[in-house]
């Protein structure tokens, strides 16, 4: 009888990157019918598989991927933080098991990918994968062009490392923007361009790897995508 990888079902069933998988299994919160499970187990389907005193279904794991218009004022979080309201209580309660791939921060909009497949989102988000994001930008006064190729052409340095973005100038007062980038720290565009002088006003995802904003999806409403 054909055995079953442990960390494909664990990746599968609990929504986490098979690596975080194994991360669990390391730290012996695994066990295959009451024995700690090790890195590079099999089973049966008739074996009982817990996460701590739990146990994990072999109920097949469907995998929704949600794309969302977020809107600005939003946590990406499971609760609120102050008067902020979280994405969730946008969602429909069926998605509320879905996790954000990245983020958006409170006062950024647009493209928000949320899915229940851990391998999706380290493929996304993991800095190896080289996943290309845009955002529309807008500052609170124009960018210098000294500055331009400051941020463009040698990278600005940050507590964090340097951060380079890609920059497309949309109007000629110099102070709306498109974004580009590959990584995804922390409000990186804004600590970006603070250490520079300029104030980001608004920040709107519109591309994540292969995903694009539809320009006829409103603030707020969210539609299910495939794979990519």
């Amino acid at each position: 009888m054909e055995k079953n990888r442990l960390n494909k079902f664990l990746a599968l069933q609990l929504g986490v990157s098979r690596r975080q998988a194994d991360e669990l299994i390391s730290s012996g919160k695994i066990s295959i019918n009451g024995k700690k499970a090790e890195l590079g187990a099999r089973f049966l389907d008739s074996d009982e598989i817990k996460l701590g005193d739990k146990i994990i279904s072999s109920k097949k794991q469907e995998f929704v991927y949600l794309l969302m218009n977020k809107p600005r004022g939003y946590v990406c979080s499971r609760k609120k933080q102050g008067e902020n309201e979280t994405i969730y209580a946008i969602l429909p309660k069926k998605y509320h098991s879905l996790k954000p791939v990245g983020r958006l921060d409170k006062d950024s909009s647009g493209l928000l990918l949320l899915t229940n497949d851990g391998d999706f989102a380290f493929r996304m988000t993991h800095p190896k994968f080289r996943k290309i994001k845009e955002y529309l930008v807008e500052l609170d006064a124009s960018l210098a062009p000294l500055h331009q190729q400051m941020i463009a052409d040698f990278g600005i340095n940050l507590p964090d490392g340097k951060s380079q973005l890609g920059l497309e100038r949309l109007d000629d007062e110099r102070k709306k923007w498109k974004v580009s980038m590959s990584e995804g720290r922390n409000r990186q565009i804004r600590r970006t361009f603070a250490a520079v002088g300029y104030e980001v006003c608004e920040l709107h995802r519109t591309v994540f790897g292969a995903y694009f904003l539809p320009e006829d999806l409103p603030s707020g409403e969210f539609i299910e995508v495939n794979e990519k």
